[in-house]
């Protein structure tokens, strides 16, 4: 595999734990609001190889207790699965981020990784906003989680105009059962679209508010302001 980048601490991308993070280049979707849209819309060399990140990664083992690997969208790479292999083979805990469109690379993950956060950016009438032109694969890796075979949360980014009250009814039905949904606050800095960079986030009385229409399909709700 190739990277984009290597973040070499973060204590916010894995719960409870201090992390090395990767970023894989490209994606499927082009969602307005994105941040690394530079990396997920047209990734540039020079790219870090695997061999190499191998390396940096084993050369801070006593600084960090698990790797993440985030995109762009990791599981467009095929080769995921046998790089992840060789994450845990190394002794690292693993954490996956995903936005669930495939799932079959996902299953493929599921025996090396430690926790899985799956996107669930807006109710499944809007994807295609996003760029996607249908959602099944998107709510099959939605049941694959809800089996709980490996430690998981669903994540919703509050998107004035994507997201709405009426639209946390729809995801709130899709992550049913749940055992996580985050509710994140909207950075309008640097969005791929540039007009988001105009919307003015949630206030946090209303976040609370979305949580209060999804609590009763999840056993948690966790606000991320």
């Amino acid at each position: 595999m190739k990277f984009s980048g290597l973040q070499r601490i973060s204590l916010v991308d894995y719960p409870d734990k201090v992390a090395s993070v990767l970023f894989t280049p490209g994606c499927n979707l082009r969602c307005p609001f994105c941040h690394n849209w530079r990396i997920a819309v047209n990734p540039q060399p020079p790219f870090l190889q695997e061999t190499v990140a191998i390396d940096l990664l084993e050369s801070r083992k006593k600084y960090v207790d698990a790797v993440v690997v985030t995109g762009g969208e990791p599981c467009m790479h095929k080769e995921l699965p046998r790089f992840l292999a060789k994450l845990k083979e190394r002794g690292f805990m693993v954490k996956l981020d995903t936005n669930g469109f495939f799932p079959e690379v996902l299953e493929e993950c599921l025996a090396s990784v430690d926790y899985v956060a799956m996107d669930v950016k807006t109710c499944k009438e809007k994807y295609s906003l996003l760029g996607a032109k249908d959602t099944a694969c998107m709510i099959r890796t939605i049941e694959i989680l809800k089996t709980g075979k490996v430690p998981y949360e669903f994540r919703t980014t509050l998107v004035p105009e994507l997201v709405t009250m009426q639209d946390a009814v729809g995801i709130a039905e899709l992550v049913k059962g749940a055992k996580t949904l985050a509710l994140q606050q909207f950075n309008p800095a640097d969005t791929l679209d540039r007009k988001y960079q105009a919307l003015k986030p949630y206030a946090p009385e209303t976040i609370n508010e979305f949580a209060q229409i999804i609590r009763p399909y999840t056993e948690n709700v966790q606000l991320r302001l």
